[in-house]
């Protein structure tokens, strides 16, 4: 869709650039470029390009091969060391103005989803190149060493990220991803060491902060015409499998007074979740998207049903409250509809919020280049979940039109990714000018 779109930069932008041009070096104003930055989407766009118009770029595919590659071009262009840790994350690095202090971290990832989109991790991956680049070209040093970082399989779990700020397990390593790949394979072929992961490993006080562009991945920017959001912090997630015990029997010969239907309670079960989780006052979801029914046939009484079961939200404590009432109704109805329901948990990752000072700094670097903002949760995880582990973290959005993500259709405008990559530059700019300790 990119090629057919003309890049817009914002007027603002284009005056500041002007106007830089014509002042003397000390007193340049640095500006992105937004048309390259399109420019550059467009050129990752083809690593996994697909019939719908979207990409398939797998991590530990050839494509994300290919990407990778393509990325660690760019890096050097915008003069940054290029290198790949031993988990396999690009790292471009350059030096800063006073010695002794911790880097600041910027960037995303480029690895997708099969058959997804164009945009979700390229921008800030892109966006965080071309802030380098910016300041390269505007003869700008920064006080902190700067680290742009291309984070590895993010779609798959977070694994590049998570290897920075936790530590991979033997049972993480040996899953099989959607490449075909166990992750430990994985890594090793995008040139990491998956024996030497301690070496990627940073501590806490190694890393200044962390910065990261993204699309929404939702609708509210866009239907509210905003131009930036400001992440107030990424949701936690708890994910139970729910099984329910009824009694399988001939459909034709047991009166309906007389069943044990699980699938039957799996229904009053799915309508039970969703009026408890609107029934609150917030922003927390709840889903079940997933349903599997035993023996499976037209002629049998489903005896049993497994569901799956997610709830998010940024408070943690709201979340066990809404499964609580949640298994409570789950009781009710089983003792209605004569069966039996279990809950196996199957995953939980902890809330991460922002970092306040990050986001009062994201929030009036956007207000001062004339943007409209807002607060807002993430929906989705990034890795900047994982860091946040181990130093402070900022998010941006911007918006994604209709709200459409992890999907060929997925499209942002390039005027505000050119707006994003602007705010992530000046927001750059006015944390390194703080003292976080």
């Amino acid at each position: 869709m990119l090629k057919n779109q003309r890049p817009i930069i914002p007027v603002f932008l284009a005056a500041l650039c002007a106007a830089g041009s014509a002042l003397p070096q000390q007193q340049r104003q640095p500006a992105v470029n937004g048309a390259r930055i399109v420019a550059r989407l467009n050129a990752l766009s083809e690593f996994g390009k697909n019939p719908q118009g979207g990409v398939s770029r797998l991590a530990y595919s050839e494509a994300d091969l290919r990407g990778r590659e393509y990325v660690m071009g760019l890096m050097r262009e915008a003069k940054l060391d290029v290198s790949i840790d031993s988990a396999g994350n690009i790292i471009g690095r350059r030096a800063g103005g006073e010695p002794g202090l911790a880097p600041l971290l910027i960037g995303s990832h480029i690895d997708s989803v099969p058959e997804g989109g164009n945009y979700d991790g390229d921008v800030g991956s892109m966006g965080a190149i071309e802030v380098a680049q910016t300041l390269v070209e505007s003869g700008v040093t920064l006080r902190h060493p700067l680290e742009v970082v291309v984070f590895q399989n993010e779609e798959g779990g977070t694994i590049g990220s998570h290897a920075i700020g936790g530590e991979l397990t033997e049972k993480q390593l040996n899953l099989v991803t959607n490449s075909g790949k166990r992750i430990r394979d994985g890594i090793r072929f995008i040139g990491g060491d998956p024996e030497k992961l301690g070496g990627a490993r940073r501590r806490r006080g190694g890393v200044t902060a962390y910065l990261e562009l993204h699309i929404e991945q939702g609708g509210i920017l866009d239907s509210e015409k905003i131009n930036i959001g400001v992440v107030e912090g990424i949701v936690g997630i708890k994910q139970w499998d729910v099984t329910i015990e009824g009694f399988a029997n001939h459909a034709g010969t047991t009166p309906m007074n007389q069943r044990r239907d699980a699938m039957l309670a799996a229904a009053r079960f799915i309508d039970a979740v969703n009026r408890i989780v609107t029934s609150m006052p917030g922003r927390q979801v709840g889903t079940v998207g997933k349903i599997q029914a035993q023996p499976g046939a037209y002629n049998v009484i489903p005896g049993r049903v497994i569901l799956g079961l997610e709830l998010r939200d940024l408070d943690e404590k709201k979340i066990d409250q809404l499964f609580d009432k949640i298994s409570a109704e789950a009781e009710q109805i089983a003792r209605a509809a004569g069966v039996k329901f279990s809950f196996t948990q199957t995953n939980s990752i902890t809330p991460a919020p922002t970092d306040e000072r990050l986001r009062r700094i994201i929030d009036g670097a956007a207000k001062e280049l004339g943007f409209t903002v807002r607060a807002m949760p993430s929906g989705a995880g990034h890795d900047a979940q994982e860091i946040a582990r181990i130093a402070p973290v900022g998010m941006i959005f911007i918006p994604s039109v209709d709200g459409i993500s992890h999907s060929p259709r997925e499209y942002s405008r390039p005027g505000d990714i050119g707006n994003g990559a602007a705010v992530l530059l000046h927001s750059l700019l006015k944390l390194d000018k703080m003292k976080l300790d």
